[in-house]
């Protein structure tokens, strides 16, 4: 059955394959320890995240 139900996830909606998960290290001012910031970002705005 698992198969059968991972398949019906590949034939539904494709607009999941328009967004890809950014990940970005920042460093915080306050501690100077380093964050983690994870977002969904539409395929065309990647650049843009980053340049940020």
């Amino acid at each position: 059955m698992a198969k059968k139900t991972v398949a019906s996830l590949h034939e539904g909606s494709k607009e999941g394959r328009a967004y890809t998960k950014v990940i970005k290290m920042v460093k915080s001012p306050k501690t100077g320890a380093y964050i983690f910031d994870e977002q969904m970002v539409a395929n065309e705005k990647v650049q843009d995240f980053f340049k940020k």
